[in-house]
């Protein structure tokens, strides 16, 4: 199975386990919107929200991967593998938006108000908590256990598969404290117990929404490809007989599973032209072997000291390098 068979197979996969996320969110969104009206509780108000930001999100996802597998055109010619990053972050705007800050809307408004108690409807509110609690933990298992098919924590590089993970897991421990809140004002009488419950959903959303947005800043504005990779290529070109330095290796991502490789190497002595073009081809050969994601090389030879090379804008990441 090549590299690209194998990248379809696990989008497959992606795709079922996004799918699942989002069916169990629609069911769960509803059911606590219901209960979260009937019983009058922020928690639940809260948790709601959360539930309809997360099906949001993989309506996002869903499109991330179709829409990043389109092929290189003339527009882009680098192909359209960021479009997962963008999708990506489009989500975690949505979990800070529609959870966090409804959440924490939530939280304040009961502490201000007193939410008046209908403790009759705190019981099916308990219920329809205990079912979600059932079902993202269900969605949970799922998408861990295809993160861990793909190789554990490496497989989690997917941003569609880290998303549903986190949004998962956070949503398990979002029901969790929306339950204990609810017992806590229905034990008590104090209001205070679940409006300290939504403050907190609220944190917790935000905290993921940023970390799942700087993951996918990080990607978007042109993340350097994995370091063993990058070191394999430099080990690689060093190995050459025929370049004498390498004076400038960046890397950057273009998708999920590409990159882009431009090297500045100076090459030994006494090579004709015909014998340099050779060699180009012959490396960027054995580079795109070595390294299957590195479906972009450019190589610039040069014959200049190593001095001059290491001061030009290649090599210093400056604008305008070859």
């Amino acid at each position: 199975m090549t590299e690209g068979e194998r990248q379809r197979s696990r989008d497959r996969r992606t795709r079922v386990t996004v799918l699942v996320a989002l069916a169990a969110n629609l069911v769960i969104a509803a059911a606590k919107a219901v209960g979260g009206l009937a019983a009058a509780s922020p928690a639940l108000l809260s948790e709601a929200a959360h539930s309809v930001a997360d099906s949001l999100n993989e309506v996002f996802l869903l499109a991330a991967l179709r829409r990043s597998r389109r092929p290189a055109d003339r527009r882009h010619p680098f192909g359209y593998g960021k479009e997962r990053f963008f999708w990506s972050l489009l989500a975690a705007v949505g979990i800070f938006v529609m959870g966090g800050c409804f959440s924490f809307f939530q939280g304040v408004e009961a502490l201000r108000d007193d939410t008046e108690e209908r403790f009759s409807g705190y019981v099916a509110g308990l219920v329809v908590l205990g079912v979600a609690l059932l079902a993202e933990g269900g969605s949970l298992l799922r998408a861990l256990y295809q993160a861990r098919r793909q190789g554990g924590a490496s497989g989690l590089r997917d941003p569609a598969l880290r998303t549903v993970v986190a949004e998962d897991g956070t949503a398990v421990l979002g029901v969790t404290l929306a339950l204990v809140g609810m017992a806590l004002h229905m034990a008590t009488g104090q209001v205070v117990w679940e409006a300290g419950a939504s403050l907190a959903i609220g944190t917790l959303l935000v905290y993921v929404a940023y970390r799942l947005g700087r993951e996918a800043r990080d990607q978007l504005i042109g993340e350097a490809a994995d370091p063993e990779a990058a070191g394999r290529i430099r080990a690689l070109l060093e190995a050459q007989p025929e370049i004498d330095s390498v004076e400038a290796l960046l890397t950057m991502k273009t998708g999920l599973d590409s990159a882009l490789v431009a090297a500045r190497v100076d090459l030994v002595p006494g090579l004709d032209s015909e014998r340099v073009e050779e060699v180009a081809v012959r490396i960027k050969r054995s580079i795109a072997h070595t390294v299957p994601e590195a479906q972009q090389i450019f190589l610039d030879v040069t014959d200049r000291p190593a001095r001059e090379a290491g001061e030009s804008p290649a090599a210093t990441g400056e604008r305008g390098g070859a």
